[in-house]
């Protein structure tokens, strides 16, 4: 169909799990073809041949798209990568099928209307994979240990001590006369609980090694309540920092910004959007609650609280982790926190 078109081609991907659908088309709009495959790397290629000379390629930032935007690029195409909040403001129509979808993603980038995602390269994805399954353990070894908590509690054995796995507690554990099936139960915890930190310290142990010669690393560090674990959660989420051109678009993109709804005469303006990573803010809001008293970010969460009141904690937190990520941006991109006490100095 398009032997006679030898200009530049646009292509939309709808991506699925097994098989997705390619539209390729004119940069006027004209539909040169379609074309339903297989998932694989192979296929993809195929039918990429098929669009010439590097294509502009779009797909969507959904399940899996690692893989596919990887196999484009290496092959030559110039990939764009579709936000799916913003593309569903687009969504709207009668009759939805995989063609039309695809139709629609090539449409919005050869029009210069799409919303883009950024296109996250290699050694953050990465750093990505590792941070955000160490966080899943973390979750894994809490769940086990609150079952451990649940058992003692409906066998009414009061827990006397603040740590129930730390030294001293593991010895009362081990003297412990349990019924069964509790005691096999417990037994079975305890030993998930170890094998998951044995994973998690050897996890935190390769993400340090991984950082040790980034340059904003040990700078984001010296901010209140920011130790390496948080440090890295932060640098993975955000990436290269000197895409965002001011500290507000880093909180826009973060989902710590709030709602903003204009009509006429009539604004609203209301909670954060939390349309952003979710590993980020909650890294930000676990340094907000360790800050120690006398840093400014602190003292900006005490005094929302003391302005109105214990029922506004959540907003205090949400504000205080917009000024800390502030400063985040200016270290990772300065190399330095000009706001900050230089460290002392050997002699």
């Amino acid at each position: 169909m398009n032997g006679d078109y030898a200009g530049r081609q646009v292509v939309g991907m709808d991506l699925h799990r097994r098989r997705s659908v390619l539209v390729r088309m004119t940069e006027d709009g004209k539909k040169l073809g379609t074309a339903r495959i297989t998932n694989s790397p192979a296929e993809l290629r195929a039918e990429l041949a098929r669009a010439g000379e590097n294509p502009r390629v779009v797909l969507e930032a959904t399940y899996g798209w690692y893989w596919a935007a990887d196999t484009l690029a290496a092959a030559g195409a110039e990939v764009h990568l579709a936000h799916p909040l913003g593309v569903k403001a687009y969504g709207y129509q009668r009759v939805k099928t995989d063609a039309r979808d695809a139709a629609n993603l090539a449409d919005l980038l050869r029009m210069g209307r799409l919303p883009e995602a950024w296109i996250t390269p290699r050694e953050v994805r990465d750093l990505r994979e590792l941070t955000r399954y160490r966080q899943k353990l973390v979750g894994l070894r809490t769940s086990c240990k609150d079952q451990v908590h649940a058992v003692l509690a409906k066998l009414g054995i009061a827990v006397t001590c603040s740590d129930l796995f730390g030294a001293w507690a593991t010895a009362w554990l081990d003297g412990l006369r349990l019924p069964q099936p509790y005691a096999g139960k417990v037994t079975s915890l305890r030993q998930l609980i170890g094998e998951l930190t044995t994973e998690i310290t050897m996890l935190a142990e390769v993400i340090a090694d991984l950082l040790a010669g980034h340059p904003g690393y040990a700078v984001i560090q010296r901010l209140p309540g920011i130790g390496p674990v948080l440090a890295a959660v932060i640098i993975a989420e955000i990436g290269d920092v000197t895409r965002f051109a001011t500290p507000g678009q880093l909180a826009s993109w973060a989902g710590l910004t709030p709602k903003h709804r204009e009509s006429d005469v009539k604004v609203t303006r209301g909670h954060a959007t939390k349309q952003g990573s979710r590993q980020l803010r909650w890294a930000l809001i676990e340094a907000i609650q360790h800050a120690p008293a006398g840093y400014k970010v602190r003292e900006a969460k005490d005094a929302i609280i003391a302005r109105r009141g214990r029922q506004a904690r959540n907003i205090a937190k949400v504000a205080a982790a917009r000024r800390l990520l502030t400063l985040v941006y200016y270290g990772l991109r300065d190399g330095q926190i000009r706001c900050l006490p230089e460290p002392a100095r050997a002699a």
